[in-house]
C-alpha cells in the first residue's frame, strides 16, 4: 500500500504509444485515486476522462474515488488505455467552453465576496448608519453579477455542437448547470439583501415618528 502523499509511477499503453506517468494525489496526505491517474493519463494522451477505458492485470479499472493501491495499480504497473481521441475541431469548442469555466469560476469569486460582506452587516460588523449606503451598493453589485452570469449563459447556450463532440455535450451541460445554480445563488442573496433593506427602513421610520 502507497504511503499517504508518495506518488505512483506507471506504464500506460495507448495504440503504438507508451507513457511513463507519476501519480501524485490531488489531495495533501492521501493516495493517489484513479481519478487522479486518469486525469493524468487525459494530459498525456489526449483521450478524454469519460471515454477512457483502462485496463491493469486484465481487470477493468472503474471506481474513480478508490486509491489506486485498493484496485492493485502499484509503482510499476503496466496500464492499458482503450479510447478515442477528440478530434481538432472537438478540441477547438472544449477549449472555448474551458474558457468560458475560467470566466463563470471568476464571477463567482465576486458573489463570494458579496455573501461574505452581506453575512458581515447581517452579524452587525458594520456600524447602523453606514448599512443602508452599504446594503444599496450590495444591491447594486448582486444585480450586475447576476446579470454577467446571464450573459454568459447565453454565449454558452449559443454554442452548437455537431452530435458527435460527445466530450464537448457533456462540458456544456455541466457548465450550464453551474451556471444555473450560481443564478439561483444570486437570486435568493438579492432577496436576502432587498429583506435586510426593507427592515432597516421599517426601523428608520419608527425611530422617525
Amino acid at each position: 500500500m502507497a504511503s499517504p502523499g508518495t506518488p505512483v509511477t506507471v506504464t500506460v499503453t495507448y495504440s503504438n504509444e507508451k507513457h511513463t506517468v507519476q501519480i501524485a494525489s490531488h489531495q495533501e496526505d492521501s493516495e493517489p485515486t484513479l481519478q487522479d491517474m486518469a486525469l493524468l493519463i487525459e494530459q498525456v494522451t489526449g483521450v478524454p476522462v469519460p471515454f477512457q477505458k483502462l485496463i491493469c492485470k486484465g481487470k477493468s479499472l472503474k471506481e474513480m474515488e478508490q486509491p489506486l493501491s485498493a484496485l492493485g495499480v502499484k509503482n510499476g504497473c503496466k496500464v492499458m488505455l482503450i479510447g478515442k481521441r477528440n478530434s481538432p475541431e472537438e478540441e477547438a469548442e472544449l477549449k472555448k467552453l474551458k474558457d468560458f469555466e475560467k470566466s463563470v469560476e471568476q464571477i463567482a469569486n465576486k458573489l463570494e465576496e458579496i455573501n461574505k460582506e452581506f453575512t458581515g452587516i447581517q452579524k452587525g460588523f458594520l456600524a447602523k448608519d453606514l448599512q443602508a449606503e452599504a446594503l444599496n451598493h450590495l444591491d447594486k453589485r448582486i444585480k450586475g453579477t447576476a446579470e454577467q452570469f446571464m450573459k454568459i449563459l447565453e454565449q454558452i447556450d449559443a454554442i452548437n455542437l455537431p452530435e458527435n463532440f460527445s466530450d464537448c455535450k457533456l462540458k456544456k451541460k455541466g457548465l450550464v448547470k453551474k451556471v444555473q445554480g450560481f443564478l439561483a445563488q444570486c437570486d435568493t442573496v438579492e432577496g436576502s439583501i432587498g429583506q435586510e433593506m426593507d427592515k432597516l427602513q421599517s426601523k428608520n421610520l419608527a425611530l422617525a415618528e
